[in-house]
């Protein structure tokens, strides 16, 4: 054989080598690229394999946070929802005791809202000539709560008003002598502030009666002065009178209500109201 030959024949042998090479990569690139496939479906597979019968695994939607929603809030509903007239919550007879010379003197206070603050006050003078004249001053302030998820129960929203009622009225400018007793039978809770107050008239005798009866608070105030030479009046006597009239005022406020058997149905979303008009 000849040298050109001999080359020839190697260079074949070459070229068979490295097609062979070239085929071995080629079947090791697609015996991989086969794998790869595999490779995914059980990775898939396995993301079911916590989910029991072949249940699929939950979406973020439902699983965590945020599904469910809370109820609102609630609040015990008020068991008063009106008040009684203010001007009629005592008797002729009762006015007649405590405002002789005034009992068709009463006076209703000015309120944009009176199903949930009225007041109504009378004024008495009985001239006695020289002797001078006996000067008395009656007022009766309600003011009914509703109650409200944000101020919470009415019930509970009065019984703050009506301690704040009576530390204030103890606190009186003025006042001097000043004493305080719980008082029964005149509704839920009542306390009965008496102080006296000099006043250029003259000598004053006042007696406050704070009462409240589940969601309203009944503010009575009475008060007596002997004026141009008249001599002042009995605190006792006034004390009890003021206590007699304060009973009946909170028994007119159940009594308006006694047609309501059911509570209203829901709490009230509209703001407490304020306290009642300042005595003229």
């Amino acid at each position: 054989m000849s040298e050109g030959t001999m080359q020839r024949a190697d260079q074949r042998d070459d070229q068979r080598d490295q097609r062979d090479r070239r085929a071995g990569r080629l079947r090791r690139v697609l015996v991989c690229a086969a794998a790869v496939p595999a490779v995914f479906v059980a990775a898939g597979c396995s993301s079911d394999s916590g989910s029991q019968d072949g249940a699929s695994a939950p979406s973020p939607s439902s699983s965590a946070s945020g599904s469910s929603v809370s109820p609102s809030p609630t609040v015990q509903a008020a068991a008063y929802r009106k008040l009684p007239e203010s001007c009629a919550v005592l008797s002729k007879k009762t006015l007649g005791e405590l405002v002789p010379k005034g009992i068709a003197s009463g006076k209703e206070g000015g309120s944009n809202d009176t199903t949930s603050r009225a007041s109504c006050s009378w004024t008495s003078l009985a001239d006695n000539g020289v002797k001078g004249s006996q000067f008395r001053w009656l007022s009766v302030s309600l003011l009914r709560f509703e109650s409200d998820t944000h101020r919470g129960a009415a019930d509970k929203q009065a019984q703050e008003y009506y301690t704040k009622q009576v530390q204030d009225t103890k606190a009186v400018d003025g006042a001097k002598n000043v004493t305080s007793q719980p008082l029964a039978g005149a509704g839920d809770e009542a306390t009965v502030v008496r102080y006296d107050l000099k006043k250029k008239e003259g000598a004053f005798k006042q007696q406050t009666v704070v009462a409240r009866v589940e969601n309203v608070v009944v503010t009575l105030d009475y008060n007596g002065a002997g004026l141009a030479g008249e001599k002042t009046p009995d605190a006792g006597d006034l004390a009890k009178s003021a206590e007699k009239a304060a009973k009946e005022a909170v028994a007119a406020v159940s009594s308006a209500n006694s047609g309501d058997n059911a509570p209203s149905a829901s709490a009230s979303k509209s703001p407490s109201p304020s306290e009642p008009a300042k005595k003229s």
